[in-house]
């Protein structure tokens, strides 16, 4: 699943997160395509970054939600483009259970656009400060 314009990646990112759609989070990445996540996971192919996201959601992240805050979109010519998203993640959960409290967060993602809309071939998302 590509996206219809870089500007609507940030809220399609966050729904799918929100509802746990791990398949959709892997269809907004090309084939190819790398991620850092969150928990400092690399994964290199849509195939790694949608099982890395699946462990992520069923585990720690079970329970957390997105708030987006800033964002800062830099179009690169008519075909790529960088963002700078961040959010606010609350509900996260340590490994005994108890409330992680809430976490800044930084998506930051290389976009281009193809034959069938927009894709992500690099993204990192990264604990903020």
């Amino acid at each position: 699943m590509s996206f219809g314009g870089p500007d609507q990646f940030s809220r399609a990112f966050s729904l799918a997160w929100g509802s746990r759609d791990v398949a959709t989070l892997a269809a907004m990445f090309a084939e190819d395509a790398d991620l850092l996540t969150l928990t400092g996971a690399w994964a290199e192919g849509r195939k790694a970054i949608a099982d890395v996201l699946a462990g992520e959601l069923a585990g720690a992240f079970a329970r957390a939600k997105l708030v987006t805050g800033r964002t800062k979109l830099r179009e690169l010519g008519t075909g790529g483009a960088v963002l700078m998203q961040r959010f606010v993640l609350s509900g996260i959960r340590h490994a005994d259970g108890s409330d992680a409290g809430r976490v800044g967060a930084v998506l930051n993602a290389v976009m281009v656009a193809g034959g069938g809309g927009w894709e992500v071939v690099s993204a990192s998302f990264t604990v903020e400060g």
